[in-house]
């Protein structure tokens, strides 16, 4: 089968290589615009377009692929069916009805439509999530299902960890629906919920909430975006892993951050969380532990 697919993110590259291995090769990669990045605000490709040049599949990044000539582009590749995959741009009329089209979506839809559902999935909590084939449709990831396979999220699983398995398992659905067609069934109407786009609020832990809810949040965003605290001298200090509890009586007030036997807790709405990895303003990761023995001592309670 012929296919164009688009795509922007690391998530998006796993399935473009497993497509490009299959006999569904895409006539045409379609990525978003380079961007400025970093603090030196270099020009950067998206992952995909980096990918597809490597496989070297043809690749084009259009200001809007809702446009004119991306339209024009899209047809002249001949398409069964166009792919997308974690492009980041919403596909509109009349693209969105020139060809038949896929969506690779990783949760278990109804639940988590929207932007960020792996983060969300780990967020809430959830023990299971997975990926969906769908038809896209003007309503943002409400078109019929196709094809669902289930995953599990394990207790140590982060960002990093869960999206590789579900872009693995995305890109084998993929392939198994090109290959074999699948019946499309309108999604019910009971179980949606909303997985929208990650803001800067959401990165910041606030010791308000409990320490599990602070760990599952550092898990849900890392390593992609990462989470931080306020520091008492007006820093940011990134948080890269945390646990909860195991403070017994020296859990800190909350908002307080403290050393406590060369550990570093901070105070939540119920007991402390442990820093296990953090990140200062500007620097590279390290052990909490090894954060404390050099600036981190002048800067705790």
């Amino acid at each position: 089968m012929r296919t164009v697919y688009l795509g922007t993110s690391d998530f998006a590259v796993q399935v473009l290589r497993r497509l490009a291995d299959s006999p569904h090769r895409p006539a045409l990669v379609v990525t978003r615009p380079d961007r400025p990045k970093g603090r030196g605000r270099k020009l950067q490709s998206p992952p995909v377009a980096d990918a597809a040049r490597l496989i070297g599949l043809p690749v084009i990044q259009p200001e809007s692929v809702n446009s004119e000539e991306a339209r024009e582009q899209i047809s002249a590749a001949e398409p069964d069916e166009v792919v997308i995959c974690a492009f980041g741009a919403l596909i509109k009329e009349p693209l969105l009805s020139g060809h038949p089209m896929l969506n690779v979506h990783p949760s278990l839809l109804p639940r988590w439509r929207g932007a960020a559902p792996i983060e969300r999935a780990l967020d809430a909590g959830d023990d299971t999530t997975g990926v969906c084939i769908m038809r896209p449709v003007a309503e943002m990831d409400a078109g019929p299902v196709c094809a669902c396979e289930e995953a599990e999220i394990k207790p140590d699983d982060d960002f990093g960890s869960l999206s590789r398995r579900l872009a693995d398992l995305g890109g084998e659905l993929l392939v198994k629906v090109l290959d074999e067609g699948a019946e499309c069934r309108e999604q019910p109407a009971d179980g949606i919920t909303e997985a929208p786009k990650i803001t800067a609020d959401d990165r910041r832990l606030d010791p308000s909430r409990s320490a599990l809810e602070l760990v599952r949040r550092v898990r849900a965003l890392n390593p992609h975006v990462g989470t931080w605290i306020d520091l008492p001298n007006g820093d940011r200090l990134g948080v890269r892993r945390a646990t909860a509890g195991g403070s017994g009586g020296d859990a800190p007030p909350q908002g307080a951050l403290v050393a406590v036997d060369g550990r570093l807790l901070y105070g939540t709405a119920d007991e402390a969380l442990e820093l296990l990895e953090v990140q200062p303003a500007g620097g590279r990761a390290m052990e909490a532990a090894a954060w404390l023995r050099g600036q981190g001592a002048r800067v705790v309670g």
